[in-house]
């Protein structure tokens, strides 16, 4: 099954940022995990509780305490854990994963039009597996985005209910990461 396909079946994904969290997400029926927090020490049996639950692990390596902002952390996370993949905001890291042929997924924060023109210049040069567009509540820029990349798209950030999802998804996104669990089972 390919990414579309798993993140089409399971379009709300769970992002976890603690123990409590990751707890929860493992008994939900979403497939794929973002997990957004642990320290290089921690890593690896974080991953492993996700991947016993036969869901996909996505490790957001800019928030790993203790990995760099180099490819040497995309090295790490793959030689050492069983990771599907990762979410940077650093194009060269998910570029590495690509090649290392682990998912790649650009989390990207589109606070003004300058970063929307970097993203779509971005998007003409490399396409990741996956972009994370954050706040996940602007439709209109959801649309514009859809308009320049085929890569599936996740709007994260700032979804607060259920309506803020189907807005999402009405935009052009192909599924929403969130870490209020009490969206996890819409």
């Amino acid at each position: 099954m390919g990414l579309e396909d798993i993140f089409g079946a399971s379009p709300i994904i769970t992002a976890v940022k603690d123990e409590t969290g990751l707890e929860h997400a493992l008994q939900t029926e979403s497939s794929v995990v973002f997990i957004l927090f642990g320290t290089v020490c921690s890593i690896t049996g974080l991953v492993e509780k996700v991947k016993a639950a036969d869901k996909l692990a996505i490790v957001h390596v800019d928030l790993i305490t203790g990995l760099s902002q180099k490819e040497v952390a995309v090295d790490f996370i793959r030689e050492n854990t069983r990771a599907d993949g990762i979410i940077s905001t650093k194009p060269a890291l998910v570029k590495h994963a690509m090649e290392l042929g682990l998912i790649g997924g650009q989390r990207t924060f589109l606070i003004d039009s300058i970063a929307f023109e970097n993203t779509r210049k971005q998007l003409a040069s490399f396409e990741p597996d996956f972009m994370e567009i954050m706040p996940g509540v602007l439709p209109k820029v959801l649309k514009r985005i859809r308009e320049h990349t085929s890569a599936i798209l996740v709007a994260g950030g700032l979804l607060s209910d259920k309506e803020d999802i189907m807005v999402a998804f009405r935009a052009g996104a192909d599924a929403v990461s969130t870490t209020r669990e009490d969206l996890w089972e819409v």
